[in-house]
């Protein structure tokens, strides 16, 4: 699957060129000219890196990193700031505020291509672990498949997407408005239901397999992940 980079950048041109540059490269590219645009773009379709651009006409990219930040569900994605602004003072700042790397304009596009490579392998090999394996869950996020007892268990691909989630957040409780916002996106309005038609086709799956009791109802409040499979009292 391509890698998606969430391009935030308010001149066309740049956009146009760096866009470009990274489409040959192999990844998929969207584009955000402001900070409000890009909040929208990530709450459509997660992605796996974000270049974002200092000098945005809403928002400063600073500013807009630090509340990628402090949301649970962005704070983990790399994030490269390309601007023009070079003073050692201001990439202080920021990297101060939460972005991994930054990068001075003009740049050289095969620096840009080789800095995008590297926070993506370190993403991959530090917080995006390829094997997850809980009990006697084992989901290899490469091949999106799950194997119980060494048996591939086949899901469709929302159950697929909220079990992924349940075993990156164990012990946690989510309601059914925040699962919708993590697993359909903000932007996407349906109806709270639908997560619970999807919950049980998920358990329907696993209790073939014994397996069910992982994913528990919360009374009142949601849903989680349980790593024992024992339900508390």
């Amino acid at each position: 699957m391509k890698k998606h980079i969430l391009y935030v950048e308010d001149e066309p041109a740049i956009r146009q060129m760096i866009r470009f540059a990274l489409e040959r490269e192999g990844y998929k590219v969207t584009e955000a000219e402001t900070a409000f645009a890009a909040r929208e773009a990530v709450a459509n379709q997660l992605p796996d890196l974000m270049l974002i651009d200092w000098m945005l006409p809403d928002l400063a990219g600073p500013e807009l990193i630090k509340r990628f930040r402090k949301d649970e569900v962005t704070q983990s994605i790399p994030i490269l700031m390309l601007t023009a602004r070079a003073e050692e003072e201001d990439m202080i700042q920021g990297l101060d505020g939460g972005a991994d790397d930054y990068l001075t304009k003009p740049i050289s596009l095969k620096t840009l291509s080789a800095r995008v490579k590297a926070l993506l392998r370190r993403s991959e090999g530090h917080s995006e672990r390829k094997l997850v394996q809980i009990g006697k869950l084992h989901l290899n996020r490469d091949a999106h498949q799950l194997t119980i007892e060494g048996q591939t268990v086949h899901l469709g691909i929302t159950e697929y997407k909220l079990l992924e989630f349940f075993m990156q957040h164990v012990g946690r409780v989510y309601s059914r408005s925040q699962l919708l916002d993590f697993i359909w996106g903000r932007n996407t309005y349906i109806e709270e239901r639908t997560v619970d038609v999807h919950i049980l086709r998920l358990r329907k799956a696993l209790k073939a397999h014994e397996a069910d009791q992982y994913i528990q109802t919360v009374r009142g409040a949601g849903y989680r992940f349980s790593e024992d499979g024992v339900v508390e009292t």
